[in-house]
Protein backbone atom coordinates (compact mmCIF):
# COMPACT_ATOMS: atom_id res chain seq x y z
CA UNK A 1 0.00 0.00 0.00
CA UNK A 2 1.30 3.40 -1.14
CA UNK A 3 1.86 6.43 1.13
CA UNK A 4 -0.74 8.65 -0.42
CA UNK A 5 -3.20 5.39 -0.25
CA UNK A 6 -2.26 5.07 3.67
CA UNK A 7 -2.97 9.07 4.15
CA UNK A 8 -6.79 8.72 2.67
CA UNK A 9 -7.44 5.91 4.97
CA UNK A 10 -6.38 7.76 7.79
CA UNK A 11 -8.39 10.52 6.41
CA UNK A 12 -11.17 8.47 6.07
CA UNK A 13 -10.79 6.88 9.50
CA UNK A 14 -10.40 10.15 11.06
CA UNK A 15 -13.86 11.60 9.50
CA UNK A 16 -15.47 8.41 9.82
CA UNK A 17 -14.54 8.52 14.12
CA UNK A 18 -15.49 12.59 13.74
CA UNK A 19 -18.61 12.33 12.78
CA UNK A 20 -19.70 9.58 15.36
CA UNK A 21 -18.25 11.95 18.10
CA UNK A 22 -20.67 14.61 16.70
CA UNK A 23 -23.49 11.73 17.27
CA UNK A 24 -22.28 10.33 20.34
CA UNK A 25 -23.57 13.35 22.29
CA UNK A 26 -26.60 14.48 20.32
CA UNK A 27 -29.02 12.75 22.81
CA UNK A 28 -27.72 14.64 25.77
CA UNK A 29 -27.91 18.00 23.39
CA UNK A 30 -31.41 17.35 21.87
CA UNK A 31 -33.26 16.35 25.32
CA UNK A 32 -33.53 19.76 26.86
CA UNK A 33 -35.83 20.61 23.64
CA UNK A 34 -37.43 17.42 23.59
CA UNK A 35 -39.44 18.05 26.63
CA UNK A 36 -39.42 14.84 27.71
CA UNK A 37 -39.52 12.98 31.07
CA UNK A 38 -36.54 11.39 32.57
CA UNK A 39 -38.49 7.77 32.02
CA UNK A 40 -39.11 8.84 28.60
CA UNK A 41 -35.31 10.18 28.01
CA UNK A 42 -34.42 6.59 29.59
CA UNK A 43 -36.17 4.77 27.01
CA UNK A 44 -34.92 6.61 24.01
CA UNK A 45 -31.79 6.03 25.21
CA UNK A 46 -32.47 2.64 25.55
CA UNK A 47 -33.68 2.59 21.47
CA UNK A 48 -30.33 4.10 20.88
CA UNK A 49 -28.02 1.30 22.61
CA UNK A 50 -30.09 -1.27 21.19
CA UNK A 51 -29.50 0.24 17.54
CA UNK A 52 -25.65 -0.15 18.75
CA UNK A 53 -25.91 -3.58 20.12
CA UNK A 54 -27.24 -4.76 17.01
CA UNK A 55 -25.09 -3.15 14.87
CA UNK A 56 -22.07 -4.04 16.20
CA UNK A 57 -22.90 -7.80 16.96
CA UNK A 58 -23.47 -7.47 12.86
CA UNK A 59 -20.35 -5.39 11.90
CA UNK A 60 -17.23 -7.59 12.79
CA UNK A 61 -18.70 -10.81 10.47
CA UNK A 62 -19.47 -7.73 8.21
CA UNK A 63 -16.34 -6.10 8.07
CA UNK A 64 -14.35 -9.72 8.31
CA UNK A 65 -16.05 -11.15 5.19
CA UNK A 66 -17.18 -7.73 2.96
CA UNK A 67 -14.57 -5.49 3.98
CA UNK A 68 -14.36 -2.33 5.86
CA UNK A 69 -15.97 0.18 3.34
CA UNK A 70 -18.83 -1.49 3.39
CA UNK A 71 -19.68 -1.61 6.34
CA UNK A 72 -18.56 2.37 6.68
CA UNK A 73 -20.64 3.14 3.67
CA UNK A 74 -23.87 1.58 5.30
CA UNK A 75 -23.32 3.00 8.95
CA UNK A 76 -22.59 6.22 7.85
CA UNK A 77 -25.77 6.02 5.41
CA UNK A 78 -27.92 5.08 7.98
CA UNK A 79 -26.57 7.60 10.60
CA UNK A 80 -27.13 10.14 7.68
CA UNK A 81 -31.06 8.71 7.33
CA UNK A 82 -31.64 9.42 10.89
CA UNK A 83 -30.36 12.78 11.36
CA UNK A 84 -32.21 14.43 8.84
CA UNK A 85 -35.50 12.85 10.09
CA UNK A 86 -35.33 13.90 13.36
CA UNK A 87 -36.33 17.41 13.38
CA UNK A 88 -39.20 16.15 10.69
CA UNK A 89 -40.65 13.65 13.14
CA UNK A 90 -40.99 15.11 16.33
CA UNK A 91 -43.36 12.68 17.98
CA UNK A 92 -41.91 10.21 21.21
CA UNK A 93 -42.53 7.14 19.04
CA UNK A 94 -40.93 8.75 15.80
CA UNK A 95 -37.68 10.00 18.05
CA UNK A 96 -37.63 6.29 19.86
CA UNK A 97 -37.98 4.24 16.39
CA UNK A 98 -34.94 7.29 14.95
CA UNK A 99 -32.52 7.18 17.62
CA UNK A 100 -32.91 3.34 17.32
CA UNK A 101 -31.98 3.80 13.53
CA UNK A 102 -28.86 6.30 14.56
CA UNK A 103 -27.39 3.37 16.70
CA UNK A 104 -27.16 1.42 14.34
CA UNK A 105 -25.19 3.32 12.02
CA UNK A 106 -23.37 4.86 14.52
CA UNK A 107 -22.28 1.30 16.12
CA UNK A 108 -21.13 0.24 12.28
CA UNK A 109 -19.29 3.36 11.80
CA UNK A 110 -17.54 2.87 15.45
CA UNK A 111 -16.14 -0.58 14.53
CA UNK A 112 -15.76 0.40 11.19
CA UNK A 113 -13.37 3.16 11.84
CA UNK A 114 -11.49 1.28 14.50
CA UNK A 115 -11.16 -1.46 12.59
CA UNK A 116 -9.45 0.29 9.62
CA UNK A 117 -6.86 2.44 11.66
CA UNK A 118 -6.22 -0.44 13.71
CA UNK A 119 -4.51 -2.25 10.76
CA UNK A 120 -2.42 1.04 9.70
CA UNK A 121 0.33 0.15 12.25
CA UNK A 122 -0.17 -3.11 14.24
CA UNK A 123 3.12 -2.21 16.37
CA UNK A 124 1.57 0.74 17.61
CA UNK A 125 -2.34 -0.22 17.37
CA UNK A 126 -2.85 1.04 20.93
CA UNK A 127 -1.06 4.74 20.19
CA UNK A 128 -2.95 4.96 16.87
CA UNK A 129 -6.20 3.64 18.15
CA UNK A 130 -5.96 6.80 20.65
CA UNK A 131 -4.99 9.47 18.19
CA UNK A 132 -7.62 8.51 16.03
CA UNK A 133 -9.85 8.69 19.04
CA UNK A 134 -8.96 12.22 19.41
CA UNK A 135 -11.32 12.85 16.85
CA UNK A 136 -14.11 11.79 18.75
CA UNK A 137 -13.00 14.21 21.25
CA UNK A 138 -13.60 16.85 18.49
CA UNK A 139 -16.63 16.00 17.55
CA UNK A 140 -17.81 15.43 21.14
CA UNK A 141 -16.74 18.83 21.72
CA UNK A 142 -18.05 20.53 18.78
CA UNK A 143 -21.83 19.15 19.26
CA UNK A 144 -23.14 20.75 22.54
CA UNK A 145 -20.62 24.10 21.95
CA UNK A 146 -22.26 24.51 18.47
CA UNK A 147 -26.28 23.90 19.86
CA UNK A 148 -24.97 25.89 23.06
CA UNK A 149 -22.79 29.18 22.00
CA UNK A 150 -24.00 29.47 17.57
CA UNK A 151 -27.56 27.89 17.23
CA UNK A 152 -28.79 29.14 20.97
CA UNK A 153 -29.96 24.99 21.27
CA UNK A 154 -31.87 24.82 18.15
CA UNK A 155 -32.46 21.36 17.69
CA UNK A 156 -33.24 21.39 14.39
CA UNK A 157 -30.40 23.25 12.96
CA UNK A 158 -28.11 21.16 14.93
CA UNK A 159 -29.41 18.00 13.25
CA UNK A 160 -29.57 19.11 9.81
CA UNK A 161 -26.06 20.12 10.36
CA UNK A 162 -24.25 17.14 11.36
CA UNK A 163 -26.40 15.40 8.84
CA UNK A 164 -25.06 17.22 6.26
CA UNK A 165 -21.55 16.33 7.62
CA UNK A 166 -22.35 12.73 7.81
CA UNK A 167 -23.17 12.96 4.26
CA UNK A 168 -20.05 14.30 2.96
CA UNK A 169 -18.10 12.19 5.06
CA UNK A 170 -20.17 9.33 3.36
CA UNK A 171 -18.75 10.43 -0.38
CA UNK A 172 -15.53 10.30 1.12
CA UNK A 173 -15.46 6.83 1.73
CA UNK A 174 -17.20 6.21 -1.80
CA UNK A 175 -13.78 8.07 -3.05
CA UNK A 176 -11.62 6.57 -0.84
CA UNK A 177 -10.01 2.53 -2.07
CA UNK A 178 -9.67 0.20 1.22
CA UNK A 179 -8.19 -2.84 1.20
CA UNK A 180 -10.40 -5.99 1.08
CA UNK A 181 -10.26 -8.83 3.77
CA UNK A 182 -6.85 -11.16 2.64
CA UNK A 183 -7.17 -14.77 2.97
CA UNK A 184 -5.05 -14.65 6.43
CA UNK A 185 -7.64 -11.96 8.27
CA UNK A 186 -10.69 -13.09 6.17
CA UNK A 187 -13.51 -14.51 8.47
CA UNK A 188 -13.25 -18.18 8.86
CA UNK A 189 -16.43 -20.05 10.23
CA UNK A 190 -14.01 -22.26 11.99
CA UNK A 191 -12.30 -19.51 14.13
CA UNK A 192 -15.33 -18.41 15.83
CA UNK A 193 -15.37 -21.46 18.46
CA UNK A 194 -11.53 -19.86 19.46
CA UNK A 195 -12.95 -16.62 19.83
CA UNK A 196 -15.92 -17.13 22.21
CA UNK A 197 -14.03 -20.00 23.94
CA UNK A 198 -11.36 -17.36 24.97
CA UNK A 199 -11.81 -16.07 28.75
CA UNK A 200 -10.15 -12.79 27.61
CA UNK A 201 -12.81 -11.93 25.65
CA UNK A 202 -15.60 -11.91 28.19
CA UNK A 203 -12.97 -10.12 30.43
CA UNK A 204 -12.46 -7.38 28.03
CA UNK A 205 -16.16 -7.29 27.18
CA UNK A 206 -16.82 -6.52 31.05
CA UNK A 207 -14.34 -3.87 31.00
CA UNK A 208 -15.75 -2.04 28.01
CA UNK A 209 -19.24 -2.20 29.72
CA UNK A 210 -18.77 -0.77 32.72
CA UNK A 211 -16.83 2.04 30.79
CA UNK A 212 -19.46 2.54 28.45
CA UNK A 213 -21.90 2.91 30.63
CA UNK A 214 -19.88 5.57 32.71
CA UNK A 215 -19.00 7.68 29.90
CA UNK A 216 -22.02 7.73 27.68
CA UNK A 217 -23.96 8.24 31.33
CA UNK A 218 -21.96 11.58 31.40
CA UNK A 219 -22.78 12.24 27.51
CA UNK A 220 -26.36 11.70 28.09
CA UNK A 221 -27.54 12.98 31.35
CA UNK A 222 -24.62 15.76 32.54
CA UNK A 223 -26.05 18.45 31.13
CA UNK A 224 -29.72 17.69 32.50
CA UNK A 225 -28.31 17.13 36.00
CA UNK A 226 -26.39 20.36 35.60
CA UNK A 227 -29.92 22.38 34.81
CA UNK A 228 -31.52 20.77 37.93
CA UNK A 229 -28.77 21.87 40.10
CA UNK A 230 -29.17 25.18 38.66
CA UNK A 231 -27.45 25.85 36.12
CA UNK A 232 -28.16 27.62 33.15
CA UNK A 233 -28.94 25.37 30.28
CA UNK A 234 -26.04 27.32 27.61
CA UNK A 235 -23.38 26.92 30.54
CA UNK A 236 -24.24 23.63 31.45
CA UNK A 237 -23.30 22.57 27.24
CA UNK A 238 -20.28 24.40 27.67
CA UNK A 239 -19.48 22.43 30.33
CA UNK A 240 -20.17 19.35 28.09
CA UNK A 241 -18.21 20.20 25.54
CA UNK A 242 -15.35 22.79 26.84
CA UNK A 243 -15.14 20.57 29.95
CA UNK A 244 -15.84 16.60 29.30
CA UNK A 245 -14.67 16.37 25.59
CA UNK A 246 -12.03 19.13 25.61
CA UNK A 247 -10.79 16.45 28.45
CA UNK A 248 -11.17 13.18 26.14
CA UNK A 249 -9.30 15.08 23.35
CA UNK A 250 -6.39 16.35 25.33
CA UNK A 251 -6.17 12.89 27.33
CA UNK A 252 -5.69 11.16 23.91
CA UNK A 253 -3.20 12.68 22.98
CA UNK A 254 -0.78 13.06 25.40
CA UNK A 255 -1.48 9.12 26.37
CA UNK A 256 -0.86 8.44 22.77
CA UNK A 257 2.72 9.04 23.41
CA UNK A 258 2.86 7.27 27.13
CA UNK A 259 1.27 3.95 25.72
CA UNK A 260 4.49 3.59 23.53
CA UNK A 261 6.44 2.94 26.96
CA UNK A 262 3.76 1.84 29.12
CA UNK A 263 1.45 -1.05 29.09
CA UNK A 264 -2.25 -0.60 28.02
CA UNK A 265 -3.08 -2.68 30.98
CA UNK A 266 -1.10 -0.30 33.08
CA UNK A 267 -2.41 2.62 31.49
CA UNK A 268 -6.51 1.99 31.55
CA UNK A 269 -5.98 0.67 35.31
CA UNK A 270 -4.88 4.02 36.64
CA UNK A 271 -7.71 5.64 34.13
CA UNK A 272 -10.24 3.48 35.87
CA UNK A 273 -9.05 4.58 39.48
CA UNK A 274 -9.21 8.34 38.54
CA UNK A 275 -12.30 8.06 36.94
CA UNK A 276 -13.88 6.69 40.08
CA UNK A 277 -12.71 9.91 41.84
CA UNK A 278 -13.35 12.47 38.78
CA UNK A 279 -17.21 11.46 38.25
CA UNK A 280 -17.76 11.36 41.86
CA UNK A 281 -16.46 15.03 42.54
CA UNK A 282 -18.40 15.70 39.07
CA UNK A 283 -21.69 15.05 40.82
CA UNK A 284 -21.13 16.72 43.65
CA UNK A 285 -21.02 21.15 43.15
CA UNK A 286 -23.53 23.10 41.46
CA UNK A 287 -21.32 25.61 40.83
CA UNK A 288 -20.22 25.92 37.09
CA UNK A 289 -16.75 26.84 37.65
CA UNK A 290 -16.04 23.73 39.86
CA UNK A 291 -18.12 21.63 37.78
CA UNK A 292 -16.10 22.33 34.55
CA UNK A 293 -12.80 21.41 36.30
CA UNK A 294 -14.18 18.35 38.13
CA UNK A 295 -15.90 17.39 34.30
CA UNK A 296 -12.72 18.26 32.60
CA UNK A 297 -10.97 15.69 34.44
CA UNK A 298 -13.26 13.34 34.61
CA UNK A 299 -12.54 13.63 30.55
CA UNK A 300 -9.23 13.16 30.99
CA UNK A 301 -9.37 9.99 32.77
CA UNK A 302 -12.11 8.40 30.37
CA UNK A 303 -10.04 9.48 27.48
CA UNK A 304 -7.37 6.26 27.21
CA UNK A 305 -9.97 3.62 27.74
CA UNK A 306 -12.15 2.77 24.84
CA UNK A 307 -9.52 2.72 22.15
CA UNK A 308 -7.01 1.40 24.20
CA UNK A 309 -9.42 -1.67 25.26
CA UNK A 310 -10.20 -2.10 21.34
CA UNK A 311 -5.99 -2.22 20.66
CA UNK A 312 -6.02 -4.97 23.92
CA UNK A 313 -8.54 -7.06 21.97
CA UNK A 314 -6.79 -6.82 18.41
CA UNK A 315 -3.50 -7.53 20.12
CA UNK A 316 -5.44 -10.91 21.92
CA UNK A 317 -6.92 -11.75 18.75
CA UNK A 318 -4.90 -11.95 15.56
CA UNK A 319 -7.55 -13.46 13.52
CA UNK A 320 -11.22 -12.88 13.01
CA UNK A 321 -10.16 -9.39 14.44
CA UNK A 322 -13.05 -7.74 13.31
CA UNK A 323 -15.28 -10.07 15.00
CA UNK A 324 -13.92 -9.85 18.42
CA UNK A 325 -13.35 -6.52 18.17
CA UNK A 326 -17.36 -6.07 17.14
CA UNK A 327 -18.32 -8.58 20.69
CA UNK A 328 -16.24 -6.44 22.82
CA UNK A 329 -17.87 -3.26 21.65
CA UNK A 330 -21.62 -4.85 21.57
CA UNK A 331 -20.56 -5.34 25.29
CA UNK A 332 -20.11 -1.73 25.65
CA UNK A 333 -23.25 -0.63 24.57
CA UNK A 334 -24.99 -3.10 26.83
CA UNK A 335 -23.65 -1.42 29.08
CA UNK A 336 -24.95 2.34 28.10
CA UNK A 337 -28.41 0.50 27.85
CA UNK A 338 -28.17 -0.94 31.69
CA UNK A 339 -26.99 2.41 32.80
CA UNK A 340 -29.64 5.01 31.12
CA UNK A 341 -32.68 2.46 32.22
CA UNK A 342 -31.46 2.28 35.61
CA UNK A 343 -30.41 5.83 35.86
CA UNK A 344 -34.06 6.62 34.35
CA UNK A 345 -35.62 4.21 36.48
CA UNK A 346 -34.42 5.74 40.08
CA UNK A 347 -34.80 9.47 38.63
CA UNK A 348 -38.04 8.66 37.92
CA UNK A 349 -39.96 11.64 36.85
CA UNK A 350 -37.95 14.31 39.01
CA UNK A 351 -35.06 15.49 37.68
CA UNK A 352 -33.75 16.49 41.09
CA UNK A 353 -32.97 12.90 41.39
CA UNK A 354 -30.63 12.61 38.54
CA UNK A 355 -28.12 13.29 41.42
CA UNK A 356 -28.47 10.01 43.37
CA UNK A 357 -29.23 8.02 39.88
CA UNK A 358 -25.66 9.14 38.59
CA UNK A 359 -24.07 8.06 41.28
CA UNK A 360 -24.04 4.49 39.13
CA UNK A 361 -20.93 6.23 37.32
CA UNK A 362 -18.31 6.40 40.19
CA UNK A 363 -19.81 2.57 40.71
CA UNK A 364 -19.24 1.08 37.64
CA UNK A 365 -15.51 2.81 37.22
CA UNK A 366 -14.77 0.59 41.04
CA UNK A 367 -15.55 -2.19 39.18
CA UNK A 368 -13.97 -1.66 36.54
CA UNK A 369 -10.73 -1.79 38.73
CA UNK A 370 -11.31 -5.14 39.93
CA UNK A 371 -11.53 -6.36 36.29
CA UNK A 372 -8.68 -5.14 34.98
CA UNK A 373 -6.60 -6.78 38.16
CA UNK A 374 -8.20 -9.99 37.22
CA UNK A 375 -7.66 -9.33 33.17
CA UNK A 376 -4.01 -9.08 33.24
CA UNK A 377 -3.25 -12.91 34.02
CA UNK A 378 -5.63 -13.91 31.14
CA UNK A 379 -4.09 -11.56 28.68
CA UNK A 380 -0.70 -13.16 29.35
CA UNK A 381 -2.11 -16.35 28.91
CA UNK A 382 -3.85 -15.38 25.95
CA UNK A 383 -0.78 -13.39 24.21
CA UNK A 384 1.47 -16.53 24.72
Amino acid sequence: MSILDTGRIILAAILAILVYGMISPMLGTLLPSFNLTPEQSGNVAFAQALGLIIASVLAGPLIDIKGKKTALLLGLAMAAAALFMLPVFRSYTATVWLMFLLGLGGGTIVTGANALAGDVNEARRASTLNLLNVFFGVGGLLTPLIAGRLLSGNAVSLCFLVAGLTGLTLLVHVATKMPAPSGERGFKFSEIGVVLSSPALYMLALFLFLYVAAEVGVWNWLAKHLIAQGVPEDQALTILSLGFALGLLIGRVVVSRILIRVASVNVTLGAAVLMAITTYLALQSSDAVVAWVSVFCAGLAMAPVFPTALAMTADAFPRATATAMGLVITSGWIGLAVSSKIIGAIAGGEDARLKTALLILPGFAVIMVLVNLMLRPVLARAKA
